[in-house]
This record gives C-alpha cells, structure tokens and sequence, in this order.
C-alpha cells in the first residue's frame, strides 16, 4: 500500500514536457506507463532493451517534479557525466556527486541540492552508502530514487556487485520516497531478486519484448588461422555504412587487433581500463563524430553509450554470459534499421572461461558461474533460432518458429565462411566474368529503409528515428557533422549532446528553413533550438534545396 499519492499529470502535460525537452512528438511502447506511474508516486521495475529509452523514462518525470529532485544511482562516473552535460543542455538543471569533483565542488553540490536546485541528482552506490550521504539526503527535497543497471544488485545478474546489496537500506532510511529499478537485461530469477532486495512495494512492472527484430545474429566457430579473415570480411562490409564496435577479450587483443585492421588499411580506434580517463574520452569521441567508424575495446566499453548508427557489434570471444552478450550485441541498430551482430569464437574461449571458473573460491558463486557457462554454450552451438533462444533465456515465451533472419533460421552468409589467411587489401576476389563483386552491405536500400524505419516508427508510438527515403547530400551531412564537431570542441562536451545521430539524420531529410520548422525535427526541443538553432540554419542555407 502507498504511503502517498500524487496527482497524475494529464497527457496533455507529459506531451508538452517530452516535445520541450526532447523534441519528441510521442512515447515509445511502454514508456509513458512508466512515466506515469513514477509521476502517482508507484515504485516500479522496468526491463527495457539497450536503446529501448529507459532514461527517459524517469528524467522526464523529475523535470516535471520540480522543486523535488530525483536521486539516480549509478555505477559509472564517465556514464554519470554524459547524463548530467546531455541534461544541463536540454535545460533540466542536474548535477553528479563523486570523486571527480575537487572538494569545493562538492560542497557546492550538497548546498545546492538541498535548496533543491536539481531535478536530478546522480550518485555511485558507494556514495550513498556513507553514512553522512543519507543524513544531507533527509534534508534535500527528494522525488524518488532510481537505481540504474539494478541486475547488479542479484547475485544472479551478470554484473553482480557487492556494494549494490547496501542499496535494500533506501527502504528503511527513506521508507516514503518511491524507487525505480531500471536494467536493460534482467532474467526471471534476477528480476524478482531486484524487486525483493529492494523492497519493492506493488511495483509498476514493465517488461519489454527481448526480440530485436532488426538485429541478426550470426554465429561462427573459428580458429587463429580463419578468424583475422573474417573479422576482416566483417569490417569492411559495415564500416563503410556506418560504425562498428569490435570486442575483444583482453586489453592485449585490443592493441593487437587495432595494430591489425591498421596494417590492412582500416582505421580503428581502442578503449580499455588501462587507459587514463583522458584518452579514453577523446578516444570515444574520435568514434562518436566518425572520425574512426571501428572501435574495438574490452567489456568496460558500451555502457551507457548513445550511438545510433551502429550496424555490426563483433565479438572476437566467448562472453561470460547470455545476459552480457545480450547486453553489448544490442548496441547495434539502435536507430531501427539493420544491424548484425557476429560472434567469432574458438573451443579456446570455452577453455579458458572453464578454467577461470575453477578459480573461484566461493562455492555458490562459482556454480552459478558454470550455469552462465553452460547457457553461453548452448546458445553458441545448439540448432535453435538465436532470437528465440535469447526471449527464452530471458523468460519470454516466442510466439515464432522462426526469427528468419539469424544463421540458423536463414543460413550462413557466403561471406562468413572461414578462409585461411587475410588478403591484402589489394587483393579483390573475381567472380566468374572477371569483375569485382559489388560490395554487401547490411543498410538497406533507400526505399527499404524507409519500409523499415516507418514500420518500426509505428511500433514505437513514433519516437523512433526518422526514416531516411532519400540519401541527403553527402557534403550537407559532412558538414552538420563538421559544425557538430567545433560546436562540441568549443563548449567542452561530447558531440551527441550537442546534436545526437538521428537529429543529424533527420535534418538532412527535412531541411528547415526557420526555427518554428526546426523545431519539428526529432531531437530539437525548445533549448536545443534557442542555442544552436541560428548556426544550424546558417549551415544549411549553404545548401539550397
């Protein structure tokens, strides 16, 4: 039973804050249900795909909330950074709490959040537990609580972390204030184990569909002779279209593997733990503005990332776990157009994850490790649909025999056949008439595109991307991108938050030729036109129509 109630803001309400924030005309599936339910003061758990809009779903309920502040818990500080700069430039005052603010800023912060200046306030798990956090927090004026990636609260979950279990005191220490669990990928078993840790009351539960119907998967056992070829093959058929993210299993495979694609003529870029922060950004900027289309990086890469134009995600080894290849394979196609995801493992990766296993000196731990296992390798090498195999994993039952997309369900592509040894990258294979093959490519064509895009515009209540029916110029695009560029350079943020891909995407389709038609484009809400609006109609009156 609630504690309390709120009033339910009417829908007139939620679709003026969505289009004056985001520029957006309309939810996605699920997500106005949820923004409901925060808004009434109902805890809630909710399992939405990587790229399914989940931070939406309680950034705008706090913007709406003012003078209350909503506090997010999250486990990343780059992550917690890249939300608080995309807020501040949309006009939502918020702020971050954690190590990387110099002692004067975080007494700034403390002051200022308990005059209730933020609508949100992002913290990590350890900061909350301290002891002194919760006695400031009683006198800050709190909305709710939102624990981001919440499967690392169960031992259960792929990312289990201890210092998550110290987040079930929220209960006792703020017994009114609503939570909010959000994670992208959560099992049956995991679920209820968020909602018991936390103590949950009648939570709002909203559960989307696992399937990614514009996602393939393509599964190949390799060895070290015939998987150079095919990372080769891979990358040069999608990074041509858009991005590409490659990942590897050790930081040493990162160097070795961007030292590679660069020694055959493709510019890669790395991303690993045992960069300092600096080069880590820039690196990840590099690859956001396409000044490199190939990022290959370990596991500490994706999380949080916000890249549209994604078409292939490409795993050099066996992941730990369903739930983690789940996770980083669906940072592909984000837009709703199609992507692939390939999976390049050797007998090799099952050995060493088995003996990485044995390893672990907790009994329970390490049988759930093997259970990780055995789901990881019957997903790899049984005959079953992939997308089928994943919804079950995840405790959706498939109303389809067939996804009729992944290499099981519709075969093996000619590409994805070992070959011994990487051509250079003069070397073109001939077909029967002497000429070169056309290059494949995973983008559809213009009018398949906008098939798709409108279909998967119409599934998601239209907040997707716009679908792009004609290819704009290519110098138009490149010089949004340029603008994009210096912009960001110039004001100390990441691109995306200046204009994010889709934005770009759907200025080249549109073109406006004032503010008022600017802010008719998907992304441009009233904050967004006001600082960049004059600039971003100057750039493209250079292009006339």
């Amino acid at each position: 039973m609630l504690l309390y109630t709120r009033a339910v803001a009417a829908p007139s309400d939620l679709l003026d804050s969505l289009r004056r924030y985001w520029g957006f005309d309309s939810f996605r599936p699920l997500q106005e249900a949820v923004v409901r339910s925060l808004l009434s003061g109902r805890d809630a758990c909710v399992i939405m795909p990587t790229g399914g809009g989940k931070s939406l779903c309680y950034q705008l309920p706090a913007a709406m909330l003012a003078p209350k502040t909503a506090v997010v818990i999250s486990p990343l500080i780059a992550l917690m950074q890249d939300q608080v700069l995309r807020l501040n430039e949309m006009g939502i005052p918020a702020a971050l709490l954690n190590s990387s603010l110099g002692p004067l800023e975080q007494e700034r912060v403390l002051r200022d959040a308990v005059e209730g200046r933020f609508r949100l306030l992002y913290l990590s798990p350890e900061r909350l537990a301290r002891p002194e956090t919760a006695e400031w927090l009683r006198s800050a004026p709190i909305s709710f609580f939102v624990i981001d990636e919440a499967h690392c609260i169960s031992e259960w979950g792929h990312e289990f972390r201890p210092e998550y279990r110290q987040l079930n005191l929220l209960r006792d220490r703020f017994p009114e204030s609503p939570i909010a669990a959000f994670t992208a990928s959560a099992t049956r078993r995991v679920r209820h184990d968020i909602v018991d840790q936390l103590r949950l009351r009648d939570p709002h539960l909203s559960i989307a569909s696992f399937r990614r119907p514009n996602l393939r998967y393509l599964v190949r056992e390799c060895d070290l002779r015939s998987q150079p070829r095919l990372l080769l093959d891979a990358v040069r058929r999608y990074a041509a279209q858009g991005n590409v993210i490659v990942y590897a299993p050790t930081i040493e495979r990162v160097e070795r593997t961007v030292g590679f694609l660069a020694e055959h003529g493709i510019a890669a870029t790395a991303y690993h733990g045992q960069m300092d922060a600096r080069t880590r950004r820039r690196n990840q900027e590099r690859w956001m503005t396409d000044e490199v289309r190939v990022l290959v990086g370990t596991i500490a890469f994706g999380l949080g990332i916000d890249k549209a134009s994604v078409r292939a995600v490409i795993h050099l080894s066996l992941p730990k776990s369903l739930d983690q290849y789940y996770q980083e394979a669906g940072r592909a196609g984000r837009d709703g157009l199609p992507a692939d995801c390939i999976l390049l493992w050797r007998k090799a990766d099952a050995g060493l994850l088995a003996h990485f296993i044995m390893q672990i000196g907790d009994a329970a731990e390490r049988d759930r490790a093997w259970h990780r296992y055995r789901e990881i390798r019957a997903f790899v090498e049984s005959g079953l649909c992939r997308q089928s195999q994943i919804c079950l994993h995840f405790g959706e039952t498939p109303r389809w025999t067939s996804c009729g997309s992944c290499d099981v369900c519709a075969g093996v592509p000619d590409w994805l056949v070992a070959k011994e040894a990487p051509e250079t990258p003069r070397r073109k294979k001939r077909n029967r008439k002497g000429q070169a093959p056309a290059p494949v490519s995973v983008a559809a064509p213009a009018s398949a595109k906008a098939e798709g895009a409108a279909s998967h515009i119409a599934s998601s209540g239209g907040e997707a991307s716009a679908a792009v029916s004609v290819e704009p110029p290519s110098s138009l695009r490149e010089s949004l991108r340029e603008w994009r560029r210096v912009t960001a350079a110039a004001r100390g943020v990441p691109a995306f938050v200046v204009m994010h891909d889709t934005s770009l995407d759907d200025l080249c389709r549109v073109r406006p030729r004032t503010l008022d038609e600017l802010l008719e484009v998907h992304g441009f809400g009233e904050r967004k036109v006001e600082s960049y609006g004059k600039a971003i109609l100057e750039v493209l009156r250079r292009f006339p129509r």
